[in-house]
């Protein structure tokens, strides 16, 4: 079975062809706007993709450390070459400790009940004491919704189909990636599994406090598809 870094390192190759980059920017407001009215001077980003998130925290804060971790080594390589400190690293590897952790972009969907726990255990240990994690996760309605079905696109140099379905709890979506190489193409194929969790599942995973849950609108148009959640170690 194809490791899950495999995967995303597959999902790293064609992220800018899903639409996300597009709506990134209207979910990383309710982070940014939060971060803004809080007193901190460092943050850890987990699951940092290519750094996108980060770059925004740099150029609009006035922080003394920010840095990502990532368990795909493609998206590493891509945030630092933003010039953002980045690591190939899970967060039970972390070593410091900060004021801000987040998880942007649904990145707790990815772990199954028993890693979001271990996630959890081991984000308390490095987050400072009245410090804050932010992060947001899928709505059921997003998955039922807007994430399923068929998906192609092809830009000349890529031609990518994603086949996705929801069921029982869990989002299974199929990529099928040809690249072009000359005059061949080189085909690659990875699954990425995602998980349904209640806003309640991850105040009871997390043992922190909850502050906010706000609704988000990225793809529907009168329907939350994600819930934004901020929490506090008290």
């Amino acid at each position: 079975m194809p490791k899950k870094d495999d995967a995303l390192d597959l999902y790293a190759k064609v992220e800018d062809l899903l639409g996300v980059k597009e709506a990134a920017p209207r979910l990383y407001e309710h982070y940014l706007f939060f971060l803004k009215s809080i007193a901190c001077d460092t943050l850890l980003d987990v699951g940092c993709g290519m750094g996108n998130f980060l770059f925004q925290v740099q150029e609009r804060l006035d922080l003394s450390q920010v840095k990502g971790i990532d368990l795909s080594s493609v998206m590493v390589s891509k945030t630092r070459e933003q010039g953002i400190d980045a690591e190939h690293l899970e967060m039970c590897e972390v070593e410091a400790q900060y004021d801000v952790i987040t998880a942007v972009f649904d990145m707790l969907n990815y772990l199954d009940k028993e890693e979001c726990k271990r996630f959890f255990s081991c984000l308390k240990s490095h987050l400072h004491e009245g410090g804050y994690f932010l992060c947001d996760i899928n709505t059921l309605y997003g998955f039922e919704n807007v994430a399923v079905g068929s998906y192609i696109v092809d830009d000349e140099e890529r031609f990518l189909t994603v086949d996705s379905d929801f069921e029982h709890g869990k989002y299974i979506a199929e990529f099928t990636l040809f690249e072009k190489k000359g005059t061949c193409y080189l085909k690659s194929q990875g699954r990425i599994r995602q998980y349904y969790y209640s806003v309640d599942d991850i105040v009871r995973y997390s043992g922190l406090k909850l502050l906010a849950n706000e609704n988000v609108t990225l793809y529907a148009l009168d329907e939350a598809d994600k819930h934004f959640l901020v929490f506090q170690k008290i």
